[in-house]
């Protein structure tokens, strides 16, 4: 069985309201509760650890969703630092060479059926993590001019190859705290967990999963979410 660790410690800043976007509702409901939820109904996590900011006072105190537990602990400045601070706090029933989901709290609309296949072409290897391939032209920004206040194109972007990198992301318990921990020693800041594997020299899986998992940033994405939540309901 698996556990999923949450990080939830973010301030949300870019989303502009009095509180942080993971406690934003949704028909009733926190987006953190309804990534929760969809946690939940993949039968092979066992329980899921939210990693909370110190100052946090909208946590609801859940104890389960979905029949499943749910347990908190205090994160840090950065992801890298709260991720790190949940690894270490998960259950000792979760040795170190067990696979452990990391999941961004802003996701509700991740599809289960994307998860169950992130568990399964993962097992028995370094990781790896959800990803979509960039389906839109990328254009690579000059030298603004700052007098007319303008931004110019330089040239664009190959789009062959690239990746959007989306979460769950999957590593082994020890691998994953060993190379978060070395991140940090060394001063470096790694913006998700398949980065601070890669400085491990691990090269991840990358399993192609829905565009629809995105992630609340801004209240547009909120409007976005929302949508999506009852189409996939719908379905």
């Amino acid at each position: 069985m698996i556990w999923a660790v949450v990080p939830a410690a973010g301030s949300g800043r870019r989303f502009g309201a009095v509180k942080p976007k993971q406690y934003a509702q949704i028909d009733g409901c926190s987006v953190l509760e309804r990534t929760l939820r969809r946690l939940a109904e993949v039968p092979r996590i066992r329980g899921m650890l939210v990693v909370l900011a110190a100052s946090d006072r909208d946590w609801p105190g859940l104890q389960q969703v979905g029949g499943k537990p749910v347990l908190t602990a205090v994160g840090g400045a950065e992801r890298a630092d709260s991720v790190l601070a949940g690894l270490r706090a998960l259950p000792g029933t979760v040795a170190l060479t067990d696979y452990v989901l990391v999941h961004d709290a802003a996701r509700p609309c991740v599809r289960t059926a994307d998860i169950e296949r992130l568990i399964d072409q993962v097992h028995g290897t370094t990781g790896g993590l959800l990803a979509a391939p960039v389906r839109d032209t990328l254009k690579r920004e000059a030298e603004p001019d700052q007098e007319l206040d303008q931004v110019r194109v330089a040239h664009t972007v190959t789009r062959s190859g690239l990746w959007r990198a989306l979460t769950p992301q999957m590593f082994r318990r020890g691998g994953l705290t060993l190379a978060l921990e070395s991140a940090h020693a060394q001063g470096l800041r790694p913006t998700d967990e398949a980065q601070a594997m890669e400085m491990q020299g691990v090269h991840p899986l990358l399993i192609e999963a829905a565009d629809d998992n995105i992630k609340v940033t801004t209240s547009h994405d909120l409007l976005l979410a929302q949508f999506l939540l009852r189409a996939q309901e719908r379905e």
